[in-house]
């Protein structure tokens, strides 16, 4: 059987995904500037990164289909041109070398902050590039229009996850740097803002399913349950075996204000990264729940209960000592 490719497959998502078509006799190509963590049967690793020409003609030779996930998915970083550079840069060079070589369908991994908040299901709005949150945003939102323009030409199809926790997210990701936090007891003055969160797992397996029924030139949102911040921060102390503490919602434009001056330090003082950069904290303010409606329906994608992926990833948590310094899987 020709074997999939997963750009990104030493990544969170990545990592989830690749297990998940493994267990399904597939064989998986994985391309990543890193290794991944566990070695499975039938996975074949290429060092690489997707701004390389010459590694992805390589890496996407005799595949039958390709699972783009490599991206800066962080929300900061000290030069702000990576993100365009890998996320829409390197989706464009994945997009042409997947092309010529004729794979027979390409699965892109978007994000559900490039939607249309306010509208719970709309798959298929765009609010604009200048609309975007931040560096990182704007950056999907370029990379997913690059990939509904290949739809014309190659078999396509785009899916958003939204914020995806679990096990075994060692870089961290942003939700499992807001989980770490709450678990460490977190601030006392929150957002009173909108989440939907979603096991790792039910996303890579809501992938396999866009690879298998997805329309060309569609996208899907892959979402879980949505919960507000401050009952996040309660389940998370729960789970941590103490009494939920006293919190006090804090008014979007002075967490703003704050936000934008820590990155600011960040920038130029410290060059470490913000616990809450300026563009999660303007996606927050903004948020509204979503839902899954589509995917469900043409899919036949069924999120599992959050219950679960979250008692996962504060165990795996707990379980680690510190987590290492955030590096892009490009």
């Amino acid at each position: 059987m020709e074997p999939s490719l997963v750009t990104g497959g030493s990544g969170f998502i990545g990592s989830h995904l690749v297990a998940a078509l493994v267990d399904r006799g597939e064989h998986v190509r994985i391309l990543d500037t890193a290794p991944p963590r566990t070695t499975r049967p039938n996975v074949t690793f290429l060092r690489g990164s997707v701004l390389d020409h010459e590694a992805v003609a390589e890496a996407c030779d005799g595949v039958r289909q390709v699972f783009h996930l490599a991206a800066m998915a962080q929300l900061w970083h000290r030069d702000p041109s990576v993100f365009d550079a890998v996320n829409h840069g390197g989706t464009r060079i994945v997009l042409a070398a997947a092309m010529e070589a004729g794979v027979r369908r390409f699965i892109h991994c978007s994000t559900e902050s490039v939607l249309n908040h306010g509208r719970p299901d709309n798959d298929g709005s765009h609010l604009g590039h200048e609309a975007m949150a931040g560096p990182y945003c704007r950056s999907k939102y370029l990379a997913e229009r690059e990939a509904l323009a290949a739809a014309e030409r190659m078999p396509v199809v785009i899916v958003n996850p939204t914020a995806p926790i679990g096990p075994g997210d060692h870089t961290p990701t942003p939700p499992t740097a807001m989980l770490r936090l709450f678990l460490d007891g977190g601030p006392r003055l929150i957002l009173n803002c909108n989440l939907n969160l979603v096991d790792v797992r039910d996303v890579a397996d809501g992938m396999i399913l866009a690879a298998e029924r997805g329309v060309v030139g569609e996208r899907y949102i892959l979402g879980g349950q949505n919960l507000t911040l401050p009952d996040l921060a309660d389940r998370i102390d729960r789970l941590a075996g103490r009494r939920c503490r006293r919190r006090w919602p804090i008014p979007g434009r002075l967490a703003l204000a704050a936000a934008v001056l820590e990155e600011w330090m960040s920038d130029h003082i410290t060059h470490r990264p913000p616990r809450a950069p300026a563009t999660g904290v303007r996606l927050a303010i903004t948020a509204e729940f979503v839902e899954s409606t589509k995917a469900m329906r043409e899919l036949g994608y069924k999120p599992r209960s959050l219950d679960n992926a979250l008692a996962d990833a504060v165990a795996w948590l707990m379980g680690t000592e510190t987590m290492p310094a955030s590096q892009p899987s490009s």
